[in-house]
């Protein structure tokens, strides 16, 4: 069989704050690509075609043009911050092209040029806080990068916490690659949470975490079987570059390593591993026996060919919600939510802490 040969973008950062994720999500996406390509009943091969921003957000815009300018691509795998998706979004749009987005996010976007293959937070932080809050009380410290992932998240936390009854003791934020986590720790020495939602991203999650185990030595109350820190995007990815001081952190997410329920096929490092490399499989199933299809709009593109794992209205998937914690430096299943439609504006519960006023966010 004659295959054709589609180019498909990859932009992802492989150096900067965030790398490590980004070469999880790389390396998903190109075993995905290697796979699909050595299938022989499979009529499409995939040409990757890839843009290092090394973690400069401004950079995003500027090299997605680039793929969709000076190449035949249309489709994206990419980004990790919602910075710098929300600044693809604009040239995306342009161009007519798709964004498939495998990293966990904040919500409050359904954009008709991104796929969004992780969870958002009907699938990781509302799970994450009705799990905590019956097991060790409603008292929260809140921690952040200092942009959109940590603002949305924090606040739908401070929602969903004080509808419960419970209190914020503190809410702190620090630019994306700051270690300056001293003033956070005293807060939350002082203050004495029952536990901390950390929002951080990279080395600022790194250095809280350190800080956070140091704190329990030094005071056994704050150990993390007392007073937890939770995370919405901590995965294997990120373990070697914690050591000892992941131990006993808690995590919500679709997969981790060696737990059962991940939709798609195989095995994989983390969960961004995974949600990159069913991206690719999901685009390679909609664009399979089909020529030309990798030209058309997104929404025709999933009318068309039905089914899959894509919500045609959302363009978020089914996702499992599942908690664990490290425990001798591998994440071990504590909690498990069976899968859900990604709702990004919590619109479809009756738990839903605010009403949803715009649908596309660029």
């Amino acid at each position: 069989m004659t295959k054709r040969r589609i180019e498909i973008g990859l932009l992802y950062s492989r150096s900067g704050s965030y790398s490590l994720i980004s070469e999880a999500c790389r390396s998903g996406a190109l075993a995905a690509i290697a796979e699909l390509n050595a299938d022989p009943d499979l009529d499409l091969s995939f040409v990757p075609v890839e843009r290092d921003p090394g973690g400069n957000a401004d950079a995003y815009g500027t090299l997605c043009d680039e793929i969709l300018s000076q190449t035949g691509a249309r489709h994206v795998i990419g980004c990790v911050t919602s910075w710098s998706r929300k600044e693809v979004i604009p040239t995306l749009e342009r161009h007519g092209a798709t964004l498939w987005y495998a990293v966990p996010y904040e919500g409050w976007e359904a954009s008709d040029h991104v796929v969004y293959t992780h969870a958002c937070p009907n699938q990781h932080l509302l799970p994450l806080l009705d799990w905590v809050m019956p097991a060790h009380g409603r008292r929260a410290y809140l921690t952040g990068s200092n942009y959109i992932w940590g603002w949305e998240m924090n606040r739908l936390a401070r929602e969903r916490i004080t509808q419960a009854g419970g209190e914020i003791l503190g809410e702190r934020y620090l630019p994306i690659g700051s270690r300056d986590v001293g003033r956070m720790v005293d807060e939350i020495r002082a203050s004495r949470p029952d536990f901390v939602l950390n929002s951080l991203i990279g080395p600022s999650s790194y250095e809280f975490l350190a800080a956070y185990r140091d704190l329990g030595r030094a005071d056994p109350d704050f150990a993390p079987s007392r007073r937890p820190v939770l995370s919405c995007n901590m995965t294997e990815c990120e373990l070697p570059a914690l050591g000892t001081a992941a131990e006993g952190l808690v995590a919500a997410g679709p997969y981790f390593r060696g737990i059962d329920g991940w939709p798609g096929k195989g095995r994989f490092g983390s969960s961004h591993e995974a949600a990159a490399h069913v991206a690719v499989h999901e685009l390679a199933r909609l664009l399979a026996h089909r020529p030309g299809a990798e030209l058309l709009p997104l929404s025709q593109l999933l009318a068309e060919a039905g089914g899959g794992i894509v919500d045609p209205e959302t363009h978020h998937t089914v996702l499992p919600a599942l908690i664990a914690r490290v425990e001798g430096g591998a994440f071990r299943l504590v909690h498990r939510r069976e899968a859900v439609a990604g709702d990004p504006y919590l619109t479809r519960t009756s738990q839903s802490p605010a009403t949803p006023t715009l649908r596309v966010v660029s």
